[in-house]
Order: structure tokens, then C-alpha cells, then sequence
């Protein structure tokens, strides 16, 4: 017996803002807040009918330990209703939809609110260990003699700070940052700079004159400390242009790299909740649904070559839909860089890699520019880490709507060398 089938209802996101600037100073347990009571009060849902709350988080902070949980609970969900906090990197939105799915296709759960957060703006500054020790020795000294020497002790390297970010955008297994890894598939595929920064161009124009769509699934922000109402992503360029982005210096390679700052997704803050119910619940829901999740996968690879994840989870999540390549209307794939992109849409029309990774006799098939990313992608938006996986199914179901597409896949590739897909169905 086939399982039954789960509906995603509904669902919104903040506006998603480069980090460091207007919401840097909102935790992301109000990102997050946002999303979540906007979107109970949109559907005009009693949050005590929710069975229960999970949401991905990559920085997960200190502060707010499971940060679901503290996020459900300031957006006035009950006590009662369970909250849990999921992180598969890049696909941690996408994991908090496919852990709901699970429990709802268990029998566990109706009706789950799933989503994403990040704050990157906030990912802290790190000391090191022998710093903590220091202190620790300094407080446990004993005695003004005891003290003294402890303090003797400190030495000024203690004080050098680590960027949490740069290290957790760096994979400790094969040694490159992302960015890194983009140079590896641009080097593996032959796609040049240019190729690169007019893929970004369009992302960005496509995002500008998409601007009113997006709206749709934008809930305006007022954030500390201006208090000021923030309507729209700020990454998109109006008058960017292809001049500009070439000349920009590679950043990940200096001498010999093609992938820059231009080209590349810009880290970002932002949140996305989405509604997640069984079929009963979804027949019954006072709104048509905005569609049902067909089949869903995630896939490992080798660290280095993680953009390719994209193709390797699409591949598993259409056999298991029992659908081609050529049934998808629409597609979603996460823009972490200009040439990861590229290289995915290379290797899905390659016999070779089909035969070599996906142990397919044929190529995964065609993936028409024209209907990839339609409303511009992260290279424009940006990419929250925590929150971009939820963000690519609803702009995907929405867009699905808008031009009245049955069938839509979205992907994105994940630091550590994974990929996730979800292929999404409307009647």
C-alpha cells in the first residue's frame, strides 16, 4: 500500500537581508517568531491544532538552545505542542519538511509547522580553547599567589579570534571552503567567468522584475533598532550589470579562479514556516492547498564535489515518484554559486556522469534555463542556510500556481557533500 499523500497548506518568509546589515540585530528566534505568527494568523489556525513545530537551524545559538522550541513559544504556540530543532546544513528547511512528512505518513502527526531560520549576521566570534582554560584556571586560583601566577599564564595569541562562519563554511574532511568547491566543479565542467557572471546577471533581473511575486510570500519586517518597515529582499541589483560583475577579482582563487563575491551567493539572514498536514486534514482545510509533496530524497558525494548533490537527490526523488526529467515543469535549484549551478545542469545532461554516478544508462535529462529559477535565485535572494531549503518549495508552489504547472522540482546542494530534492505535485 502506497502512503498517503502529504500536503504543504501554506507558507510565508521574512525578507531575506544580507547579513550584517538591516537585520543584524534581530535574534533568530525572531526571525523566525515572524514567519511563524505570520503565518498562523494568515491561515486563521488555533496554534493548539499544530501536533508539532520543527524548524532547521545551522549557527544554532547558545542563547536559545533547540531554538524551534524558543522560537514556537514566542510566537504564542501552546506549551503543549512539541518543538524540535533540525540541521543538515544547507537542507535543514528541507529536513524539517521531510521529518513532518515522516511523521505524518506514520500516523504520528496531522498537521506540523515546519520552516527554517538563520541568522548569519550573529554566527559569534570564536577564542580559543586555551583561552577557556585560562579563565577557568584564573577562577579557580586560590589564594593572591595562586592568582598571580595563574594570571602569568595568559598569553595575547589567547585573544585571537576564529570567524565561526568562515569555519563552518569550510568542510573539515576535504579541506576547501564552498567556494573552493564551486572552482572545482568550474574547473571539472569548463565553465569560464563569463558563463558565471551571466548566470548571476539574470538571477539578478529575474529577481528584480519578480519583485511583486515575491511579495506573496513576504511578510514585511520591522527591525531593531529603527524599527522600520523592511518589505522586500534586499540582495536583488536593479542596475546590475554585466560590466560590473566582471570586475570583480576572484575570491576563492586569486590567480586562477573564475568564482567571485558577484557570482557567488551572499550570506543572508532570514525565515520560512510552511503548514505541513495529512490528506483528511488538507480536504478539509478552508483554502485550496498550495500542493502535495510527490516524492522527496537526499544523496551523499564526495565534500569537494558537493554542488553536484543537486543532480544525485533529484535522480532519487523522481524514481521513487515514478516520474522523468521531462515531466517537471518548473525547476528550483539553489544558487550557492554561479558554476555549481551550471555544473548541475552540465553533469543532468551528461551520459557519462549518469553512467559513472548515477548508475543510469542514460542522462537525467534536459534542464531548460527558461523555467530554472524563474523568480531570480540565491545569487539575488540569498541563501540563509538554515532557511533556503523551505524558501525554494514555496516559491516554488507558489510560481506552480501562478501559471498552473502540475509538477515542480526543487534542489540544493549541501556543505559536507550531500544533495536534496523534493518533487512537488498541485491537481
Amino acid at each position: 500500500m502506497s502512503p498517503s499523500p502529504v500536503w504543504i497548506l501554506g507558507g510565508v518568509r521574512t525578507p531575506f537581508a544580507r547579513a550584517g546589515t538591516v537585520l543584524r540585530h534581530t535574534p533568530v528566534h525572531e526571525l523566525g517568531r515572524v514567519a511563524v505568527a505570520e503565518l498562523l494568523a494568515r491561515h486563521e489556525l488555533e496554534a493548539a491544532r499544530l501536533d508539532e513545530v520543527i524548524l532547521g537551524n545551522c549557527a544554532q545559538p547558545a542563547e536559545a538552545a533547540n531554538v524551534a522550541r524558543v522560537t514556537a513559544l514566542r510566537a504564542g504556540i501552546p506549551e503543549r505542542v512539541p518543538g524540535a530543532t533540525v540541521h543538515r546544513n544547507c537542507a535543514s528547511g528541507m529536513e524539517a519538511v521531510a521529518a513532518a512528512s515522516d511523521r505524518i505518513q506514520a500516523g504520528r502527526a496531522r498537521l506540523v509547522l515546519a520552516g527554517g531560520m538563520e541568522s548569519m549576521s550573529r554566527i559569534p566570534l570564536l577564542f580559543p580553547f586555551e583561552y577557556g582554560e585560562w579563565l577557568t584556571g584564573l577562577a579557580r586560583a586560590r589564594g593572591p599567589l595562586a592568582r598571580a601566577a595563574a594570571a602569568l599564564r595568559f598569553r595575547p595569541r589567547m585573544l585571537a579570534p576564529r570567524l565561526a562562519l568562515a569555519e563552518a563554511l569550510t568542510d573539515p574532511v576535504c579541506g576547501l571552503n564552498m567556494g573552493e568547491t564551486a572552482e572545482v566543479l568550474a574547473r571539472e565542467f569548463h565553465i569560464g567567468r563569463e558563463r558565471q557572471d551571466e548566470f548571476a546577471l539574470a538571477s539578478h533581473q529575474r529577481a528584480v522584475a519578480a519583485r511583486e511575486r515575491l511579495r506573496e510570500e513576504i511578510v514585511p519586517a520591522f527591525p531593531a533598532p529603527a524599527f522600520e518597515m523592511l518589505r522586500d529582499d534586499t540582495g536583488p541589483r536593479e542596475n546590475q550589470t554585466l560590466e560590473q560583475l566582471g570586475r570583480l577579482e576572484p575570491f576563492f582563487d586569486r590567480r586562477h579562479g573564475t568564482v567571485t563575491v558577484g557570482n557567488a551567493c551572499p550570506v543572508t539572514d532570514g525565515a520560512v514556516a510552511l503548514l505541513v498536514a495529512d490528506e483528511e486534514m488538507a480536504r478539509g482545510w478552508p483554502v485550496p492547498p498550495l500542493g502535495r509533496i510527490r516524492a522527496f530524497a537526499f544523496a551523499g558525494l564526495a565534500p569537494r564535489r558537493m554542488g553536484l548533490g543537486p543532480v544525485l537527490a533529484a535522480a532519487r526523488a523522481l524514481e521513487l515518484a515514478d516520474l522523468a526529467l521531462d515531466d517537471i515543469e518548473l525547476f528550483e535549484i539553489n544558487e550557492a554559486f554561479a558554476a555549481q549551478v551550471l555544473a548541475c545542469l552540465e553533469a543532468a545532461r551528461s551520459g557519462s556522469f549518469a553512467r559513472a554516478e548515477l548508475d543510469r544508462d542514460r542522462p537525467l535529462g534536459e534542464i531548460p534555463h527558461e523555467r530554472l529559477n524563474v523568480n531570480g535565485g540565491a545569487i539575488a535572494l540569498g541563501h540563509p542556510v538554515g532557511a533556503s531549503g523551505a524558501r525554494l518549495l514555496l516559491t516554488l508552489l507558489l510560481e506552480m500556481r501562478r501559471r498552473g504547472a502540475k509538477r515542480g522540482l526543487a534542489a540544493l546542494c549541501v556543505g559536507g557533500g550531500q544533495g536534496a530534492a523534493f518533487v512537488l505535485e498541485r491537481d
